[in-house]
């Protein structure tokens, strides 16, 4: 069997993956590493905790002694690298902490690898996933493509830039076997809500404010997580070593839309009278470095693996509301303790 130990697989995204990935590969035996801080949970994973070809292992990649001991131990044929310290506002007030997981624990893994396997190769592959905010911002025109160049403007960006350059250098130095890919923001169950569609919807849910930055015309393209998963699968499987992909859901939308158009699916979902959610939209004050505009060209990815996003945006919103009102057991034990905490300080 092979092995693929997928970093950060109870978080958001890597949940998806590693579901995807035990489901789809039985003759693979996947192994999940996480450190378990707060946005991984077991939870998110529960469906497959008991299949015979899934070990979740707990475990901090900027450990480098447990690193390199558990690559020893396994053996593994890939890595799908995706534990990563992730929001920006975070990254703001301890840009240290960004800079051990985003950059450090992502050395840690490549030497690993790189020791393991230094005398073959064939069939090897590590797989890194970053971000298009390692571009910077766009203005009113044009899309962020493969070779765009990078130009960071928060912690968290300069420290994913970072471990992209990493990857990259370790391919070119010592011929480490990698694929790099760039998707743009998210979206989907079992998302932590820290971020702004499963933050909002647990605001409408308790009648909180909808904290929106600025003048709310920052505009992002949105991504289903099930097609980034999709996406995972397909460039693990069959990109090119030494590529990078861009994954984006052509899909823009200004925060202060989507949030209006939040509002509006909520208010259905609720019974509330129309209207009625959008009354908790608050404008707060601006964030350091805040990008005006992030959008990805996906073309490579399409014309050379056939992936695009499978379904509308409208469509995934619809289907990430109903989870998290069917799932709100989840969303509660998810937002107590240190998150609202954090949430008090960051929205105060």
């Amino acid at each position: 069997m092979k092995k693929i130990v997928i970093t950060g697989g109870a978080g958001f995204i890597g949940s998806h993956v590693v579901r995807r990935f035990v489901k789809s590969y039985p003759n693979y035996h996947i192994f999940n590493l996480d450190a378990l801080t707060y946005a991984g949970n077991l939870e998110n994973i529960a469906d497959i905790q008991n299949e015979p070809n899934y070990t979740f292992i707990k475990g901090d990649i900027v450990d480098e002694t447990f690193i390199n001991n558990l690559f020893q131990e396994h053996q593994f044929d890939g890595v799908v690298h995706l534990a990563a310290e992730s929001h920006v506002d975070r990254s703001i007030t301890d840009p240290l902490s960004f800079v051990k997981t985003n950059v450090i624990g992502t050395m840690n893994l490549l030497n690993a690898a790189k020791t393991i396997w230094k005398d073959n190769c064939e069939g090897k592959r590590f797989y890194h996933i970053s971000t298009d905010e390692v571009y910077g911002s766009l203005g009113a025109e044009g899309l962020f493509t493969e070779t765009t160049s990078y130009d960071p403007n928060s912690p968290y960006s300069a420290s994913k830039a970072s471990s992209d350059h990493f990857v990259r250098a370790y391919g070119e130095t010592y011929g480490l076997p990698y694929v790099v890919t760039n998707c743009s923001n998210n979206y989907g169950p079992f998302h932590f809500p820290e971020k702004l569609i499963p933050l909002f919807i647990n605001n409408i849910i308790n009648n909180k404010p909808l904290p929106v930055y600025g003048d709310g015309k920052y505009t992002r393209d949105w991504l289903f997580v099930e097609d980034h998963a999709r996406a995972i699968d397909l460039v693990f499987h069959e990109g090119k070593n030494h590529e990078t992909y861009n994954i984006g859901g052509f899909n823009e939308w200004q925060n202060i839309d989507l949030v209006k158009l939040l509002c509006q699916i909520m208010d259905k979902k609720l019974n509330r009278p129309e209207g009625k959610s959008a009354e908790l939209i608050t404008y707060v004050k601006d964030r350091p470095g805040h990008d005006l505009r992030y959008a990805i060209d996906a073309t490579k990815i399409n014309k050379e693996l056939g992936w695009k996003p499978s379904v509308t945006f409208e469509e995934g919103l619809e289907r990430t509301i109903d989870w998290y009102l069917a799932n709100e057991k989840w969303l509660n034990n998810v937002t107590s303790g240190e998150y609202a905490n954090y949430y008090k300080k960051q929205y105060n």
